[in-house]
């Protein structure tokens, strides 16, 4: 069995192969990144990823990035976690559904996280955040009409699309916007914080589902 090391920071996507890992029963070291303290631009770690973001998945000390393509190396290495579809066209459409969230909403949310990145000026910046929100509403709103009323994203064992609707639902927070306007989509994140995967992978990185302070 490969070494593996996952280099998350809490709250971060870096959650959704966390969670992954934790399906998998896969035995794995944990390594906290501290992006506030800029840890993920050493130069130690811009060698595992020049893109200087989290997650990185170390197999065998050979450093994995971008989301997408960890979710698939843990499926493949895991199958019997069953965490993503076996059939060919299911299993495109799932990956289909957790690219969507890690190019659309994903980098949605990272406009109202990081004005400062789009604009210059504090106005500017400001009208890019509540942009930025507003667009990011309307994708948790597409997710909250998709959800299943019980079980998870993909039926009766938590999955990646599960662990990374959860944390959409919590960057919202962070927006301003308050989950309790999406119960189906509130009561579906409540439900996957219970699963064993998701509730060990958020006591790890401390982190809880509702962050809307209104």
């Amino acid at each position: 069995m490969s070494a593996l090391e996952l280099y998350f920071s809490p709250g971060a996507c870096s959650f959704v192969p966390h969670v992954g890992l934790e399906a998998a029963k896969a035995a794995f070291e944990p390594k906290l990144v501290k992006l506030h303290r800029g840890e993920q631009r050493t130069a130690e770690y811009l060698a595992m990823n020049p893109n200087g973001q989290v997650p990185v998945l170390v197999v065998d000390g050979r450093p994995l990035t971008q989301i997408v393509a960890i979710c698939d190396y843990i499926d493949r290495e895991f199958p019997s976690a069953a965490l993503l579809p076996r059939g060919t066209r299911d299993r495109s459409q799932a990956l289909s559904q957790l690219a969507w969230m890690n190019s659309t909403p994903h980098t949605t949310a990272t406009r109202f996280f990081f004005p400062e990145r789009y604009a210059e000026t504090e106005s500017a910046r400001l009208e890019v955040k509540e942009r930025a929100a507003q667009e990011f509403r309307g994708y948790l709103e597409r997710i909250h009409e998709g959800v299943p009323a019980s079980g998870y994203w993909l039926g009766d064992r938590v999955s990646f699309h599960d662990a990374y609707a959860f944390t959409l639902l919590r960057w919202g927070g962070f927006a301003g916007i308050d989950p309790r306007t999406l119960p189906r989509y509130l009561a579906y994140a409540e439900r996957v914080l219970q699963a064993p995967p998701v509730a060990a992978a958020a006591e790890r990185e401390r982190i809880r589902l509702d962050t809307y302070k209104g």
